[in-house]
């Protein structure tokens, strides 16, 4: 019979050799997550206020997760062809989604879609949120003209039901005017029709429409919010002028599949909320014209909650079924 002694270091042995052989395969355990890059897919083409945004925390969440965060693009039927890819993946935590309320919450309203946002995937952290902008070339008019040249208005989107798509559907609906839709792959493609001459109108963000004020080149109309941007406090707000200014909001989240193990959760989570101490970071996100008004994940799913039942209200509205 093998003594204690010996039966003890053969038992060790045989756990460091199981070991050496996790980390071999990259089979670590839930305590060393991440031991890899962690990709964040972002459902929208290059130039968009998202990708900007994810710029800044990407940039500088490896100093709090020890890893690098990756940001791939994936753009496609309005934000679907990117979720499909976080819903299909490995739940192991090293993919996840910087997406919006709109998509995650509103989109499966209003469609049929392979997979359901709510039972698959979970709120991980609410980086920001964004009222957009009503921006037009400087020399354009915009309902005005759309009333006295019916259909002839046309307004380019992200996608349809997107973050753009439903506060100007809200609006033109309440205003009374028709226009045509443009759907792009991206808010950053948007931008570029109207500059080109391709549309007449377009939402955007402070991170993406500021410098074209500033250089002239358009003109901001009103703020879809509740409340007056610090940017541009000169603009009236969507609620001032009579349209629905509080479900025009957008909320930027990043969400990932509801398998991932919660403590995995929980470490990029804690990164997240490392990094909104970082005065570097704070002074990036000012740079760029966007806040900082982070909700944890937890707290959020609360939220996505709400929204939904908010956002089924809405739809109804607007679609009159």
């Amino acid at each position: 019979m093998m003594k204690l002694r010996n039966l003890l270091k053969a038992s060790a042995t045989a756990a460091m050799v199981f070991a050496a052989g996790a980390y071999s395969t990259g089979q670590a355990s839930a305590d060393d997550f991440p031991t890899k890059p962690i990709t964040m897919i972002i459902p929208f083409g290059a130039g968009g206020s998202h990708d900007v945004n994810a710029r800044m925390f990407t940039t500088m969440i490896s100093n709090y997760l020890g890893q690098p965060m990756i940001v791939k693009l994936i753009p496609g039927a309005g934000g679907q062809k990117g979720t499909s890819e976080v819903v299909k993946a490995k739940p192991d935590g090293y993919t996840m989604i910087f997406t919006h309320n709109y998509i995650d919450q509103m989109q499966p309203l209003t469609e049929t879609l392979p997979y359901d946002t709510n039972k698959e995937l979970v709120a991980v952290y609410q980086v920001n949120d964004s009222a957009p902008y009503i921006w037009v070339p400087s020399d354009k008019e915009m309902l005005d003209w759309g009333r006295e040249n019916p259909g002839k208005l046309r307004f380019a989107s992200s996608g349809k039901w997107g973050s753009s798509f439903t506060p100007a559907a809200m609006m033109l609906l309440k205003a009374g005017v028709d226009a045509k839709f443009i759907p792009n792959k991206g808010g950053g493609a948007a931008k570029r029709a109207v500059l080109a001459g391709d549309a007449d109108f377009a939402f955007g963000r402070d991170s993406t429409i500021l410098s074209e004020v500033k250089a002239g080149t358009a003109r901001v109309l009103a703020v879809a919010g509740t409340e007056r941007s610090e940017h541009l406090p000169d603009i009236p707000t969507f609620t001032e002028l009579g349209f629905d200014g509080k479900n025009a909001v957008m909320t930027r989240v990043v969400l990932a599949s509801r398998a991932v193990p919660e403590e995995r959760l929980k470490k990029v989570r804690d990164a997240f909320e490392q990094l909104q101490g970082d005065k570097t970071y704070q002074k990036l996100m000012s740079q760029i014209g966007e806040n900082t008004k982070a909700i944890p994940g937890p707290e959020y799913e609360k939220i996505r909650l709400e929204q939904r039942k908010a956002y089924e209200e809405l739809v109804k509205k607007m679609t009159g079924q």
